[in-house]
């Protein structure tokens, strides 16, 4: 990533191994699929500031120890507070640290998260991550459509053109796109390649099984969001149950499911809690025996 010159200079360790191993998003980027989601690290409902920002800084910098290189933010968590809180704690960043970020909505007066996704917001929203990273360029940012947490209909083509131009102007390194359908994947990979899909996905909501193997198969990254989201009670027992037998948290279940679920998911659990960082990575390097696999995967039903 192209930096800004700054006179901050963060000493960090060696990165460690992380189950899963690396996934290459594109030649000059290789990440981690164990990564870090920053939204947490803003206020309450994801506005305004932390309580604590020395404790949201020292989990970015645990970010780091732990050999994690794929961080997935947004200039809208806050807004702009999460990547300020990021540049403070990682600028000038390791060579080897790919931080994504999304563009398509803002935060208005109330905390809501309306649309932006005219060319000239897309605009802004791009220079708005830019300042506030301190980067020149942005390795890959993610076009965030559809609502809350599945598709809507239409095209796609207006806004992901605007983002098309920008990396024409080299302010964007790649591409993706978020909440969308696979028609309108397909709507925007014939505008431009992308190297990531950023949607709904866990163990009890499967409607991309088919989706994920498909772009497994084109070299392109499934990043799923709400990893315990959306579960039935049934569903968050059977669960519960599979984590007990395990000696485990649902949580960790959770993230090695999907961790095995495909060589090209990505994983960006949140939190702005070191220890709760730490067992997300201790999670992630379970391994589910057979049984305790077929089991979840009755839980979709």
């Amino acid at each position: 990533m192209r930096l800004l010159a700054t006179m901050l200079v963060v000493s960090l360790s060696p990165p460690t191994q992380l189950s899963g191993g690396t996934y290459t998003l594109a030649d000059d980027v290789t990440v981690t699929r164990v990564g870090y989601g920053a939204m947490q690290l803003a206020g309450p409902n994801v506005f305004g500031p932390p309580a604590d920002v020395d404790a949201a800084i020292a989990v970015l910098r645990e970010v780091i120890e732990l050999g994690i290189t794929h961080i997935d933010t947004s200039d809208f968590y806050g807004p702009h507070t999460t990547n300020q809180i990021i540049k403070q704690a990682l600028h000038p960043y390791p060579d080897e640290l790919h931080i994504v970020t999304k563009v398509g909505a803002f935060r208005d007066v109330k905390g809501g998260w309306p649309h932006a996704r005219t060319p000239e917001q897309l605009r802004q929203a791009v220079h708005d991550n830019l300042i506030h990273l301190g980067l020149e360029a942005l390795d890959v940012v993610n076009l965030r459509m559809g609502g809350f947490d599945s598709p809507t209909p239409g095209s796609i083509a207006e806004p992901f053109e605007a983002l098309a131009q920008m990396q024409q102007e080299e302010l964007i390194t790649h591409l993706g796109i978020s909440t969308v359908s696979e028609e309108q994947i397909a709507e925007a990979q014939s505008i431009a390649p992308i190297v990531c899909v950023q949607n709904f996905y866990n163990l009890a909501h499967r409607v991309d099984d088919g989706l994920i193997d498909s772009l497994a198969e084109q070299g392109i990254a499934y990043v799923p969001y709400f990893p315990l989201g959306g579960f039935t009670p049934l569903q968050s027992d059977t669960l519960e149950s599979v984590a007990s037998r395990l000696d485990t948290t649902p949580m960790s279940v959770a993230l090695a499911w999907l961790l095995q679920r495909s060589p090209n998911i990505l994983l960006i659990p949140g939190t702005s809690s070191v220890g709760h960082l730490r067992d997300n990575v201790a999670g992630a390097a379970l391994v589910l025996p057979d049984d305790a696999l077929a089991e979840l995967n009755g839980i979709a039903g």
